[in-house]
């Protein structure tokens, strides 16, 4: 679990990001192993707050989920347009001394319309260029563990433990 305050000695005088320093003691493929050998010597009372977990070599994926059709978009705009309206009309029901009935469909109604002008819309501007729903990640080629050098040694030397 990170800390809010985490960073507040990791930036430049007037809030701006540093790069990381320290010496490599470990290099990861993936994330989840870097994060288990920070663990490791967290458990192993390591100050751990001489260590950074460096992503290497980023690239931005586009995982690409399927092709888009106007009534795969218009379906979607509905749906989502329904809930976010029903929700809505039902918060509004607590506040009115009629029944729940009328401000649920208010709602609903009201929910569908703007589900569907805030899909069809964008949708629409694209103008066939990306018929296709896809998820952005920033990933890593691999997970570098720095440290401090005055403890980078103790560090390596633990980490070396973890790997036999």
């Amino acid at each position: 679990m990170t800390n809010p305050m985490g960073n507040a000695g990791r930036t430049r005088a007037g809030g701006l990001p540093t790069p990381p320093s320290g010496w490599p003691v470990g290099s990861y493929p993936t994330y989840a192993e870097a994060q288990k050998a920070v663990d490791f010597l967290a458990d192993s009372h390591f100050p751990v707050e001489n260590v950074t977990i460096v992503g290497v070599d980023l690239m931005q994926v586009e995982r690409v989920l399927g092709r888009l059709t106007w009534g795969k978009v218009i379906g979607g705009g509905i749906v989502s347009g329904a809930w976010l309206g029903l929700f809505l009309g039902f918060l509004l029901s607590l506040f009115t001394t009629g029944g729940i009935i009328g401000p649920l469909v208010v709602g609903l109604i009201g929910g569908i319309v703007f589900g569907l002008i805030s899909a069809v819309i964008p949708y629409a501007a694209t103008r066939g260029t990306r018929d296709f729903a896809s998820t952005m990640q920033l990933v890593a080629g691999r997970y570098d563990v720095l440290c401090d050098p005055k403890a980078a040694e103790q560090a390596r030397d633990m980490l070396a433990r973890l790997a036999l």
